[in-house]
Parts: structure tokens; sequence; C-alpha cells
């Protein structure tokens, strides 16, 4: 009994109407055959993401590649070069100070845009995640019903098989009736030319 009810709490939970809610149990199996829960949750509308998202998830995707990592290291070592050749009229000298400064405030401004990304793909799973479940718990609930149907097609069967059984050994049991003999018929008489 507990196991029918925590059924159609989980049953209730997917379904959003409140109208929905309170059909009979073969009409919500129903109702949850024909609607369609999934969704793909990768592929958003382009007008729910703002623009300073679609920044963060741009500029996170290129600071995190091979290409961002390779065109710093030559930056870096392009400001190196320049100011150790420009020995007595270089712009930034020997602890590189400057180049310091520029790096802390890359890394405090790309850190803050990655963590948004990083949120932004969280809620992504998130929804993700949540896809899946009622997924897989309409799938079950849907399973479970067949079971349960299946379940009452073998009893049912069984009874069949049993009534049938019995009838037949009814049959078997019950006294023999001699068919009635018919008389002997004498065989025609063949004519002779």
């Amino acid at each position: 009994m507990s196991e029918h009810r925590s059924q159609q709490t989980l049953i209730k939970m997917l379904l959003n109407n409140k109208e929905e809610k309170e059909l009979q149990e073969e009409e919500i199996i129903h109702l949850l055959l024909e609607s369609r829960l999934s969704r793909n949750t990768s592929e958003l509308p382009e007008n729910q993401i703002s623009f300073g998202d679609r920044m963060a998830d741009r500029i996170a995707k290129f600071a995190g590649s091979w290409t961002f990592i390779l065109v710093f290291i030559g930056c870096l070592i392009a400001w190196i070069i320049v100011n150790i050749i420009m020995l007595t009229a270089s712009f930034d000298p020997y602890p590189f100070i400057l180049l310091n400064l520029i790096l802390s405030c890359v890394a405090a401004i790309q850190a803050p845009v990655i963590m948004m990304s990083q949120n932004r793909q969280e809620e992504k799973d998130r929804l993700r995640a949540l896809n899946n479940y009622k997924t897989s718990l309409k799938s079950e609930i849907i399973i479970e019903d067949l079971h349960q149907r299946i379940d009452k097609l073998l009893t049912r069967q069984e009874q069949i098989i049993k009534r049938l059984d019995r009838e037949e050994l009814q049959t078997r049991q019950a006294p023999k009736e001699k068919p009635a003999q018919a008389p002997k018929q004498a065989a025609p008489k063949k004519e002779e030319p």
C-alpha cells in the first residue's frame, strides 16, 4: 500500500497542472505516456542568455585553450626580451614589476569570468540532472505499471488454465456412455448381368 502511495506521489511530482493531479491512476498513466518530459538542456534559446553570460562563456572557452596559453607565453617572452634588450631605456626593468601588475590584473579579471561560466555550466548540469531524473522516473513508473498489468494477465491466464484443466478432468472422470450402436445394414446385393 505504501508503495502505491509513493508511486502516486512521484507521479504527481512529475505533473505540473493541478487538474492533472486530480485524475485517476489509469488516466495519469495515459497522461504520462502522452507527455514528453525530456528536453534538450544544452541548447537554450538565445533570448534567455544574457550578453554577459555569452561573453563569459566565450572568454572562458578562449582562456582555457592552447591558443591562449601559447599566445600568452609568446607575449611574456616578447615582453622580457624587449626589456632586456632595451636595458638603458626599458619601460619595465628587470624585476618586471609592470609585467607582474599586468599578470595580476589579468588573473583578477579572468578568474571571476571563468567562475561565471562555470556557474552557468553548473546550472545546465542541474537542469540536465533534473531532466534525467524526471525521464527515469517516468520510465520507472511506466515499467512498474506494465509489470502490474503483466502480473494481472498471468494471474488471469493461470485461472483460465486451472478452470480448463478442471473441466477436462471432469469430462475424463464422467462415466463414459456407450454410443448407441446403429443396426448393421445388409450389404447391397450385387446385380449380376
